[in-house]
């Protein structure tokens, strides 16, 4: 049963941890064979259950040593039709891993959250296509493509779904329109190239604002993913209303393009003290950036050193 849906408390003013790279950390760190980059594929086996679970709670011991809440996304940015097609998962199957997807986030929660550290669930939702190209969906066919999986989220009982990697604005509005149909709560988070526009060309704002202004401004928020801060720093606009409704980041390491991290046979873990630090500055300029974790190349050390850098220090009751 959805615990946050009708009050999700990262929505207050407080800081939230999120995960990092799921994928780049099971292939790099942990040698796990992840076929088209879909993590999804490890809520089959025992093994693969493990390997998820060890890394979800790498994180949470982050956020319960801090005092922080977390969202905790599943492991589902690949479990979508196209996706699951190549993988040899049918509707029925993916419905089946989206469900147990949740169910084990469920599972973690009861044993991390504490009340300084609620956990949310969200289902993580993403692009038709491949994240670093521009999608060809028009809004209302991105509205059937993912109804499915949302569909399968909120009767999991998933507090809110996410859709990650966005580079099309019509597949974003899309999926908006059917989670707003179905009453769950949704966040969108796009992907920019290194000029900080979307891989179409249109710009952060145009998307915030075309979204909003085509579903009746019905995500909770927006979130930036999957790009370097470097990237995005000088698309944001401090005092404009559109950036005030970008309320997290999960940045790469690496301030290399998408084109290059494609090419890449080898981790680019970047600088984690770096990338704490731009946080930090992001924060200060953006005090609505609440939601704080990684994309590809970092781990729970990089969400560590965020952490560190963005919250007060904690004064000691001895």
């Amino acid at each position: 049963m959805a615990k946050y849906r009708h009050r999700l408390p990262h929505l207050e003013d407080s800081t939230f941890l999120s995960d990092g790279g799921m994928e780049t950390t099971l292939i790099f760190h942990h040698g796990v064979d992840l076929p088209h980059f879909a993590s999804f594929v490890l809520l089959d086996t025992a093994d693969g259950r493990k390997h998820l679970i060890d890394y979800y709670e790498s994180y949470l011991a982050v956020a319960r040593a801090n005092h922080v809440g977390f969202v905790l996304d599943t492991a589902t940015w690949r479990a979508n039709a196209d996706w699951g097609s190549k993988l040899g998962y049918d509707a029925q199957r993916l419905k089946a891993i989206n469900t147990a997807a949740v169910a084990m986030l469920e599972s973690l929660r009861n044993r991390w959250e504490t009340e300084a550290t609620p956990c949310v669930i969200s289902g993580a939702i993403g692009p038709r296509g491949d994240g670093y190209k521009a999608g060809r969906m028009d809004a209302r066919e991105a509205e059937a493509y993912h109804q499915p999986q949302i569909a399968a989220f909120v009767a999991a009982g998933a507090d809110m779904v996410t859709a990650y990697t966005m580079n099309n604005i019509d597949e974003a509005i899309g999926i908006a329109r059917a989670a707003k149909v179905t009453g769950i709560p949704c966040a969108i988070s796009f992907t920019v190239e290194i000029d900080g526009c979307l891989a179409t060309g249109a710009s952060l704002q145009e998307a915030v604002e075309r979204t909003d202004a085509e579903t009746g401004g019905y995500p909770v928020y927006y979130m930036i993913n999957c790009a370097h801060p470097a990237h995005f720093e000088s698309a944001l606009k401090a005092g404009e209303s559109w950036s005030t409704r970008i309320h997290g980041v999960k940045a790469n390491a690496s301030t290399k393009s998408h084109a290059e991290l494609d090419e890449s046979e080898t981790l680019d873990a970047g600088n984690p003290g770096d990338l704490a630090r731009r946080y930090r500055d992001l924060r200060r300029l953006f005090p609505s950036l609440r939601i704080l974790g990684g994309c590809c190349g970092t781990d729970h050390r990089h969400v560590a050193a965020i952490c560190e850098a963005c919250l007060p220090p904690r004064v000691s009751s001895a």
